[in-house]
């Protein structure tokens, strides 16, 4: 399975264009001590062509250039086969309406996801006006073919697994599945990836679940837990945002620096986070732990 990581930074990206923290300014005038990244999402795919985005950000457009691999066969062509949702978040979501030039563009979520879509974000209503957009339900737990536009079997499957997690501030309702973690498998390699961008809480269960994966993208949103109360983006901490932090009290470094994960990467970073900073003591502090930051281009095979 190829995994390619396509954005790594949280909502806003980095520098976010209204923020001048450290990390920003570092990132405006310095690029090559605090890289630049885009909004958070991944793909992956079985055969390094047909690919599936795993959340498709506001930065899509750029991204899909990653996805690139020689001239098209077509005037009009697409490499992604489908987009599977973690949640119905905006910089998760917004990326389907950028899409919509695909004229068919398959969703994976789960029911709670698409009932946001559907009645509070109006993403699919709108995108539904230009393209074709069929949706597959994703069951908890359950373990789901990824199938090409054409409907051509992918060769790799999708298990949905809950979270902690807040849903959207739009949401009108708390509803089961609005925030979920992915464990994509490659049925010929055998090869996993676990994918978490927002997370609430390391519970020993989940912990237990991630253990599986072979590469882990996990939710490194903040730092610590005051890290937005400090940075003066309101009165919420971390885990009252949905975010478990880094460090600190029921932080995410210690339990998976336990993990025997090939690759544990941090992914979906805020601005605030001084692991974006190259050379910081909290870059060196994560990967003395054996985990790495994120990147926009990071790629593997497993």
């Amino acid at each position: 399975m190829h995994i390619l990581l396509l954005g790594s930074a949280a909502g806003g990206g980095f520098p976010q264009w209204n923020c001048w923290c450290r990390g920003c300014e570092t990132a405006r005038n310095r690029p090559d001590e605090a890289w630049p990244r885009t909004q958070s999402s991944a793909a992956v795919s079985a055969d390094g062509h047909r690919w599936f985005l795993l959340n498709a950000s506001p930065d899509v457009r750029q991204q899909l250039t990653r996805l690139s691999d020689g001239p098209p066969p077509a005037v009009r062509h697409t490499p992604v086969e489908a987009v599977v949702l973690t949640d119905a978040e905006i910089d998760h979501s917004l990326g389907i309406v950028l899409l919509r030039e695909a004229r068919r563009l398959p969703l994976y979520l789960t029911a709670g996801i698409r009932d946001v879509l559907d009645r509070d974000s109006r993403f699919l209503p709108l995108v539904r006006a230009f393209a074709e957009i069929p949706t597959t339900e994703l069951p908890i737990d359950a373990d789901v073919p990824l199938r090409c536009r054409d409907g051509a079997d992918s060769g790799l499957r999708v298990e949905a697994f809950l979270v902690p997690g807040d849903p959207p501030r739009f949401a009108r309702d708390d509803a089961q599945g609005h925030t979920i973690g992915l464990l994509v498998r490659d049925v010929d390699t055998g090869g996993r990836c676990a994918f978490v961008p927002g997370c609430g809480a390391l519970t020993p269960p989940l912990v237990a679940r991630l253990a599986a994966a072979d590469v882990l993208l996990f939710d490194g949103t903040f730092w610590t837990d005051e890290e937005p109360v400090a940075a003066g983006l309101g009165a919420r901490t971390a885990l009252q945002m949905g975010h478990v932090p880094i460090a600190g009290p029921g932080g995410s470094l210690e339990p998976l620096s336990q993990l025997a994960c090939r690759h544990r990467v941090y992914t979906h970073i805020n601005n605030t986070n001084p692991v974006l900073v190259e050379r910081s003591r909290e870059r060196a502090l994560v990967q003395q732990a054996g985990l790495m930051v994120g990147f926009d281009g990071w790629r593997v095979v497993v």
